[in-house]
């Protein structure tokens, strides 16, 4: 009767501590996209993608966004800012009409087939966010 009840006890625990991995593990996956949800204007949603608009520039934007959830590896390029996280990439960029829009991606979308790879260390699939390796350029083997 003794055996069963430990039995019973190792078993309840085990749910238990799966259970609160399994819930901090999704509560840490979409913290950016809830931060985003919840502080910007949502324009539209394409599949995973979803888009908001912001009344602050792209500066402004991007400072306030890493600031509260911060990224893998950011970069900035042609007057757009990108944020890597986990599991997905912030690009924000020039409104038309003043201010910024908010582009929130699934990584497995065109990160993980070379889409951002010019931005170099940190945007490269599997690449360390403060590699020390630059651009090789067209044709470079890794």
């Amino acid at each position: 009767m003794g055996a069963v009840i430990r039995r019973i006890v190792r078993v309840s625990v085990v749910g238990v501590l799966a259970a609160l991995v399994l819930g901090f593990s999704a509560a840490c996956g979409n913290a950016v996209r809830d931060y985003i949800g919840e502080n910007y204007q949502l324009q539209r949603t394409e599949g995973d993608t979803k888009i908001y608009t912001s009344k602050d520039p792209v500066g402004t934007t991007t400072t306030d966004i890493a600031a509260a959830k911060s990224p893998a590896a950011r970069q900035a390029d042609g007057g757009n800012e990108y944020l890597r996280y986990d599991d997905d990439i912030v690009i924000v960029s020039p409104a038309s009409g003043g201010g910024s829009t908010v582009r929130v991606e699934d990584i497995d979308g065109g990160y993980r087939g070379g889409a951002f790879i010019f931005l170099g260390p940190g945007f490269n699939p599997g690449s360390p966010a403060g590699g020390a390796g630059g651009s090789g350029g067209s044709g470079s083997a890794k």
